[in-house]
This record gives C-alpha cells, structure tokens and sequence, in this order.
C-alpha cells in the first residue's frame, strides 16, 4: 500500500499582521462603549495546497482568539474552463478535527475512506468529522468538468472538544433545509452554524460555534449580538466594512475581535461580502501535526502510527 505524504507543520503560511486604515470624519458607525473590540487584523495571503491555489488567514496560530476554529481558507476564486484536468488536493489524512467545506461558486468532488464519494455544490455545507481517523480527497466537479465555471469556497476548520478526538469518523452534508436566512433592508445573511437573531441553523455540532455569511448593502449597519465569552473574527469576502475604533476592514482581511462585550457593530458604505464566525474556546491545549490536531504529543504520534498502519483507510482506493 502506497503512504503519500502529508503536509507537515501547523504554522501560519504567508499571512501578515497589518495596521489597519482609518475612516476618520467620514464614519458611518454609531458610538456605543459596548461594543466589542478589535484585538488585531491580518492578511489572507495566497498560497497552494495540492494544485489547489488557496488564501489563507490562519492555520494553527491565534488560537486564543479563533478557538473553536483552527484553520481558515479560501479556495479560489478561479476560473475553471470545461475539460481541464481537475484542480484537486490528493487524498490524506485528517485525526481530531472537522474540516468544513462551504461553496459560494462551482462545485467540488468528495471522496473518503468512509465509503462516501459525491458532488458537493454552491450553497452546501460540508463537515468531514475525522475523530480518530478517515482520509479524504478533494477536487473541482463533474459540473465544472463539464461546463466550465467559477470555483470559490471555504475550507474552514472546526477544532474537535478533547473528549471527542477518537470518535469514530463521519461525513455529512447540508443544505438550505438544514440552514437559516434573513433579509432586509441593511443586509442579508445566511446562518450556517448556530443563531443570529430569528434565525438559527439546524446542523449539530460537538461544542457551541457560529458561521455566518453576510452581505451587506450600500450604507448598511449591523449589529451582531453574540456571547461575550465567546470568540468571534470577521472575513471580508469582496468589499470593505468599517469595524470599531473607525478601521477599515479589506478584502481578504480578517478581524479577530476581543473577548468581553457583546455586539460587532460593523458598517458598509458601497457593500460588502463578509463570513462572521466564532464560538466557546476549547480552552484545551493544542497539538497539530500538518492534518492531525491533538491534545499531547502522544496523542500526535499515535495518529501517525495510525495513519502508516491502514486504519485510517487506504489512500489508494481514494485517490
């Protein structure tokens, strides 16, 4: 049986802390000493995974303030023209954490070690619960094969509560039924983990975590309630926002927010494409090894000997 490798390592690639811009006199935020604030914002910066060329905002740092989350990437946006070989990620392991998979454009193929293999389109959500073990591979669709197209998503990753690490692996994948939306007349939003206001998702989850896709239009406002314990970060997608302290907030850059106050207010003068996420922290010592995200060393090194044995499966019969 062939062992491909996998990518070692849990350090950030590429993306940078920056100072961010001020709106000045021009604000559009309304004052409010409740509000949370903003602890620190980064770059998305590009680089590749497998042929798969990807941002990614954090992978493995800043846990204090994106716990339950551990990685966050965005896939694309690229343009796929019909017939070409697939953009694909080859087939690999992942131990003690869910990757989540959400497509704004396009469509991707599935395929794991648990017997699942399916196409997964715009709008679903996928959670790919590794718990002790699975392998899985990824790639561009049949549809985009086909037809040609944009690809543009999130691979996001939820980190998995220690008692749960070794559970047994599962794939599972939602849609509008199992989803929330609102609409008015300052933005509209998607609710795929947890609630905001009215809306609440119907998806399950192993520890209490939001996601939220959010488009907010021309001279939008925005409050949003969350629990002051918890954590909470924001991606602008395409547009800008103004965020607390009158800062500016770019595409493909992330707002990690201070924990102790309750509402984000946000604001945006032309519109603007954002992810909100966040949720309780694990509070739970980290150990990543490239997919497999631990609690101990041992913990690491078992997952390892696990992999290179066959119990999580055979890549060959992935691939």
């Amino acid at each position: 049986m062939k062992r491909r490798k996998f990518i070692k390592g849990s350090a950030i690639i590429g993306a940078s802390m920056v100072t961010p811009g001020l709106v000045g006199c021009n604000s559009g935020m309304l004052g409010n000493a409740t509000y949370r604030k903003v602890y620190r914002v980064l770059n998305a910066d590009r680089t590749k995974v497998g042929t798969l060329p990807i941002l990614r905002a954090f992978a493995g740092d800043q846990n204090d303030y994106v716990s339950p989350y551990v990685l966050f990437d965005e896939f694309g946006p690229v343009d796929v023209k019909a017939g070409d070989s697939p953009l694909r990620v080859d087939a690999h392991p992942h131990a003690g954490v869910i990757p989540t998979t959400y497509f704004i454009e396009g469509n991707g193929h599935h395929k794991d070690s648990l017997n699942y293999d399916f196409q997964i389109g715009k709008g679903d959500f996928m959670m790919f619960s590794s718990g002790r073990g699975a392998i899985h591979m990824e790639e561009t669709g049949q549809q985009l094969f086909e037809n040609g197209g944009a690809y543009h998503g999130f691979q996001i990753w939820l980190n998995m509560p220690s008692k749960y690490k070794f559970i047994a692996p599962t794939t599972h994948v939602f849609n509008d039924e199992q989803m929330d939306s609102i609409e008015n007349d300052n933005f509209s939003a998607k609710v795929i983990l947890g609630e905001l206001y009215t809306a609440k998702s119907k998806v399950e989850l192993l520890s209490p975590a939001f996601y939220f896709h959010i488009k907010m239009k021309a001279d939008g406002r925005l409050d949003i309630p969350t629990d002051p314990t918890h954590n909470a970060f924001i991606y602008v997608i395409k547009g800008a926002l103004e965020i607390e302290g009158q800062k500016a907030l770019k595409t493909n850059q992330i707002a990690l927010y201070q924990r102790g106050d309750s509402l984000i207010n946000i604001y945006s003068e032309k519109g603007a494409e954002i992810l909100v996420l966040g949720g309780k922290p694990l509070d739970e010592v980290v150990y990543s090894y490239g997919p497999f995200v631990m609690n101990t060393a041992e913990q690491i090194n078992l997952c390892i000997q696990n992999y290179q044995n066959g119990k999580m499966g055979n890549p060959d019969l992935v691939n």
